[in-house]
């Protein structure tokens, strides 16, 4: 089930998407959005009697994180040797503020304090519920879903600060979209999805969910070892290869099989 959140111009609804997608969960052109009661992390599915064409709403951010996003850092051996650091022994974490998180189609803003402000294409996983010490083999019972994330990162902030906060943390550094897709396993992604960047329609990163140093299961037993998880907390599983430089102007568009196409623009503040 594809679940989003979205407006027609007025308040923010939820919706299921309905219709065919191809291999990489884009919708057809006749897709519908039927809209749901509520938020569906609170209070579960109810379909009303209103839809819309997908192509006339306005798709946000499907979730908007209560408490967190946590970050992994150096989860793809490739990414951890382009940028000359050693693979982690367990898994590196940060924190992006909820301020950061915005939707697809929504501008990121260049800061100021930057003059390397990077892309980085990943797999996000969406929390369903209140959780602490969570075993591996329990994760999929705390998985609400998954959809996309762009972690952008001021490149220069992170290595002149030698901590990820301020590097990661700016408002709009968390693009999360199109939607929520709750119908796939873990092991859908073990066993390898591809994960694509483009800039301005150039292919920059092309990699695989399968060369995940720690898998999915993996980080939600660490992370939830160390911070109690909320519905609708985000965790961002890392990036492959390829990461570079974005310049005002530049669009980038980050591709998941089986979960669709998240589009956003760089912008002046």
């Amino acid at each position: 089930m594809r679940i989003a959140r979205f407006t027609t111009g007025s308040e923010p609804s939820y919706g299921v998407v309905t219709g065919e997608v191809d291999e990489f969960g884009q919708p057809a052109e006749d897709s519908v959005i039927v809209a749901i009661a509520g938020d569906p992390l609170y209070v579960g599915i109810t379909l009303l009697d209103q839809e819309h064409r997908l192509s006339d709403v306005r798709l946000l951010a499907p979730v908007l994180p209560r408490s967190k996003v946590v970050g992994i850092g150096r989860n793809y051996a490739a990414h951890a040797a382009e940028l000359g650091n050693d693979v982690p022994s367990e898994p590196l974490m940060f924190l992006k503020p909820n301020t950061s998180v915005v939707g697809p189609g929504d501008p990121i803003y260049y800061p100021r304090q930057t003059q390397d402000l990077h892309y980085e294409g990943e797999l996000a996983v969406v929390i369903g519920r209140i959780c602490r010490d969570v075993p591996a083999e329990q994760a999929t019972d705390v998985i609400h879903g998954y959809t996309i994330a762009n972690d952008v990162t001021a490149r220069d902030l992170q290595r002149s600060d030698g901590q990820f906060t301020r590097a990661k943390g700016f408002d709009s550094f968390c693009p999360l979209g199109p939607w929520i897709e709750t119908d796939l396993d873990p092991q859908h992604f073990i066993d390898g999805v591809r994960v694509q960047t483009h800039l301005n329609g150039e292919v920059v990163q092309d990699g695989s969910t399968a060369d995940m140093i720690f898998d999915i299961p993996a980080l939600i037993a660490h992370v939830s070892s160390v911070m109690t998880l909320l519905p609708g907390d985000v965790i961002l599983t890392g990036t492959p290869e390829g990461v570079g430089p974005m310049q005002v102007d530049d669009e980038v568009e980050i591709s998941i099989a089986g979960l669709g196409t998240l589009t956003n623009k760089v912008a002046t503040r």
